[in-house]
C-alpha cells in the first residue's frame, strides 16, 4: 500500500514560475566528490575538511588568504606578451593570448601584488594556471623583476607562488632567458638582506622548477603537490623503469632535501608569519 498517490501526471508549474539554482553556489571536491556550499570551501580556503585535498586556485585566492583583510594593491597589471618571434601553431600566438585574456579575465600567467601580512609589509607574485598552464614568458620574469625591485624600495620580503607548466614554447628561448633574469634579481633582493619565499603548488615544473621555484631562503610546498622538472611519465619513459610511490609529490621532495617544510593552505599565513619573524630577530 502506498502513502501518497499522484493526482495529476507530468509537471505542472508553469515556466514562469520555475525557480533556477544559481551557479557557483556549491563547490564538489575534485577528490573524494564532497559537495560544499562555495562560502564554507572558501572560508577553510579552498581545502576540502574531509579529505584534505588542496583545490587548485589562482593569484586573486591566494592574495585574500596571504594579505590582511584581503586588501592589496596589484602592480605592473596591463602587462602583456609580444610576439617577437611570430609564433604560429594551431593558432597564432598573438591570436592565443587574446583568447585566454578574455576567457581567463587575466593579462598574463602571473600577477604580483603588495600589501600587509601580520601588520608588515610583504610582497608576492603568484601565478595562474589557467592562463596557458602557468607558463612561463617574458612576462613573468618581467613582472617578477619589478615585483623584486618593489620589495627593495618597501624593503619588504617577496614570494613567488609557483603553479606552472613550465617555459612557454611560443616564447623559445625568450622564455628560458627569465629563468636567470628572475635568478639575477634574486640576487639583487638577497644583497639587500631581504628575505625570499619560494611556496610551490600543484603543479610546478619545467623550467620554473629548474630555476627561482628552488632559490628560495626558505622553500616550502603544500602537500601532495607535483614538483618535478619533467613529469612522471617523462621519465618513467626514459628510464623505462617504475617509479618509487610518491615520486615527484611535495613528500617526496621534503624527503629528499629539496623542501624546508610542507604546509597545509588553512595555516599558511600563520606559518609564514613565524618563518619572518626568523629573520626580523
Amino acid at each position: 500500500m502506498s502513502w501518497f498517490k499522484r493526482s495529476k501526471e507530468g509537471i505542472t508549474t508553469s515556466t514562469k514560475d520555475k525557480k533556477e539554482t544559481p551557479e557557483g553556489l556549491w563547490s564538489k571536491c575534485s577528490r573524494c566528490k564532497t559537495v560544499f556550499t562555495a562560502q564554507d570551501l572558501e572560508r577553510n580556503s579552498w581545502v576540502c575538511d574531509r579529505c584534505s585535498n588542496h583545490e587548485r586556485i589562482g593569484s586573486e585566492q591566494y592574495f585574500h588568504i596571504l594579505f590582511d583583510g584581503g586588501k592589496y594593491t596589484e602592480i605592473n597589471e596591463k602587462v602583456t606578451s609580444g610576439d617577437p618571434l611570430e609564433f604560429a601553431d594551431t593558432k597564432k600566438y598573438t591570436d592565443r593570448i587574446k583568447a585566454t585574456q578574455k576567457a581567463t579575465g587575466l593579462k598574463d600567467a602571473i600577477r604580483t601584488a603588495y600589501g600587509d601580512l601580520n601588520g608588515q609589509p610583504f610582497v608576492v607574485a603568484a601565478m595562474d594556471f589557467s592562463f596557458i598552464g602557468g607558463s612561463m614568458g617574458s612576462v613573468m620574469g618581467e613582472k617578477i623583476a619589478r615585483a623584486i625591485d618593489k620589495a627593495i624600495e618597501m624593503k619588504a620580503p617577496f614570494m613567488i607562488i609557483s603553479k606552472s607548466g613550465g617555459a612557454r614554447m611560443m616564447e623559445a628561448g625568450f622564455s628560458l632567458m627569465q629563468m636567470a633574469k628572475v635568478s639575477g634579481k634574486l640576487g639583487q633582493l638577497s644583497n639587500h638582506k631581504l628575505p625570499y619565499i619560494s611556496y610551490l603548488t600543484d603543479p610546478t615544473t619545467g623550467g620554473v622548477t629548474a630555476s627561482f621555484a628552488m632559490l628560495g631562503d626558505i622553500n616550502i610546498a603544500e602537500p601532495e603537490a607535483l614538483i618535478a622538472f619533467a613529469g612522471p611519465r617523462v621519465v618513467k619513459e626514459t628510464i623505462g623503469r617504475d617509479l618509487p610511490d610518491g615520486f615527484q609529490t611535495s613528500e617526496f621532495v621534503l624527503e629528499h632535501g629539496f623542501l624546508d617544510y610542507i604546509v597545509d593552505r588553512t595555516e599558511l599565513k600563520t606559518k609564514l608569519g613565524h618563518s619572518l619573524k626568523l629573520f626580523r630577530s
